[in-house]
């Protein structure tokens, strides 16, 4: 019931109100486990890649989002859980663990899975160099990994904006990556890495954006 108030319910909205144009769709397998990796640009990202993506695609969302009272706890509940989010504590001592059993759950259930790799949405524009989380979930369930790049989700709502602003998204879903030669590698820190950084260089190439600290190491979730 929820996911079909976010596609006939929501979609449209968020189609007159931003505008969206959306290219390479039929890159995204419609069955089976896949993830989608991002560059984040701002918390609109999470609502405008599920509604636009052509399957059900679950994201990790703050704990707090799910546990709010009165009418906006109620708004808050049933906007994440229509948009397929997946509640994670992210204060807890295991919680980057945590995440990745929760997304593995989702694959290994035949599911998508929303990841972005940067950790955090970037503040300047650029992209950041990816942690690995998102290698050790395509080598773990052998699956797919979708590109993607949003566009403008960082003028709806600017850091620190209280109320999104009315502007056109982009959303390009790119060629699925698959990892061969890695395969059974999850657990070798030089194979996810690899992994990762052919990630994040498609990313970039569908986003255009600059890259930031990508000469630095990086940590390893």
């Amino acid at each position: 019931m929820f996911y079909l108030f976010a596609r006939f319910v929501l979609r449209p909205l968020v189609w007159v109100v931003f505008r969206p144009a959306v290219t390479g769709r039929e890159n995204v397998p419609l069955t089976g486990p896949v993830i989608l990796a991002s560059n984040h640009l701002s918390f609109i990202d999470s609502i405008a890649i599920p509604l636009m993506a052509p399957r059900k695609v679950a994201y990790l969302a703050k704990a707090e989002y799910f546990r709010g009272s009165g009418f906006s706890g109620w708004v808050s509940r049933t906007l994440f859980t229509a948009l397929g989010a997946l509640p994670v504590e992210r204060e807890a001592s295991r919680a980057a663990q945590a995440a990745l059993d929760t997304a593995m759950g989702v694959l290994r259930a035949g599911g998508a899975f929303g990841i972005y790799p940067e950790g955090t949405r970037s503040r300047d524009g650029r992209l950041a160099r990816g942690k690995t989380g998102v290698a050790w979930l395509a080598l773990t369930a052998d699956c797919p990994v979708v590109p993607v790049a949003v566009r403008g989700t960082d003028k709806i709502q600017p850091i620190g904006a209280r109320w999104p602003r009315p502007h056109r998204v982009y959303v390009t879903f790119g060629e699925p990556l698959t990892f061969p030669g890695h395969r059974g590698q999850a657990g070798k820190g030089k194979a996810r890495r690899e992994v990762t950084d052919q990630v994040m260089e498609a990313i970039a190439a569908l986003s255009g954006q600059e890259k930031a600290g990508w000469g630095l190491p990086s940590a390893a979730a």
